[in-house]
């Protein structure tokens, strides 16, 4: 942990800065400085301000949109602003469990125990399944950090929790990440086969397929 990441984390604590951050983040894509002025339920002007100070904190970036009005008067492209690629991360004192899990991954590779670490994910999912009895599977992942949302029917996964990892160890980590999905969902009693590996840049790897109506 540096100093950085808890400066760039402080500025969160502002409720105005959130909502916008918060914002952002939700659209997974390039947002506006006035979609996100709306979605804070602030003027245009506060919004600018914030969006361009948590760029500077690199917790967002920045770029322009063309207009879709091209040559005289179609005005100047519009600023946008997306989440930042990176990673940050507070931990009092500092701990570093991602360089042990990339140990272990290593490990699991060398000893071409792949089988056995899928086991032992699908059942650390139904695990956590037993806390949240009752629940909708969003509702858990979203606590998990997945960041789900609903498209076309099926739920995605706008965030990888083990996307440092993911990028050393990509087949041994999307597969356990499928399986604790599998395991999860089958402790909460829903169908483990909703879930499916489906990678799309940017995202997890997962999807769950078709949300049941019951």
């Amino acid at each position: 942990m540096s100093s950085d990441d808890l400066d760039a984390l402080a500025l969160l604590h502002d409720p105005v800065r959130r909502s916008l951050y918060a914002a952002v983040a939700a659209r997974g894509g390039d947002v506006g400085r006035g979609e996100a002025a709306e979605a804070a339920g602030v003027s245009r002007t506060l919004a600018g301000h914030h969006l361009d100070k948590l760029v500077e904190a690199g917790l967002l970036e920045s770029g322009f949109r063309q207009q879709d009005k091209k040559g005289p008067g179609s005005g100047r492209p519009a600023k946008v602003y997306r989440r930042a690629r990176g990673e940050r991360a507070v931990s009092l004192p500092p701990r570093d469990y991602a360089a042990l899990a990339s140990v272990l991954a290593e490990v699991v590779d060398a000893l071409g125990a792949e089988e056995r670490a899928e086991r032992a994910a699908r059942e650390a999912g139904a695990r956590l399944a037993k806390g949240h009895a009752g629940e909708p599977v969003e509702r858990v992942l979203q606590e998990r950090g997945y960041e789900p949302y609903e498209e076309g029917g099926a739920l995605r996964l706008r965030n990888c929790p083990f996307h440092v990892l993911s990028e050393e160890q990509p087949l041994l980590v999307c597969s356990m990440n499928l399986a604790l999905c599998q395991g999860l969902l089958e402790g909460l009693g829903d169908e483990p086969g909703r879930a499916r590996l489906d990678p799309r840049p940017g995202e997890c790897c997962v999807s769950l397929s078709k949300i049941n109506e019951d």
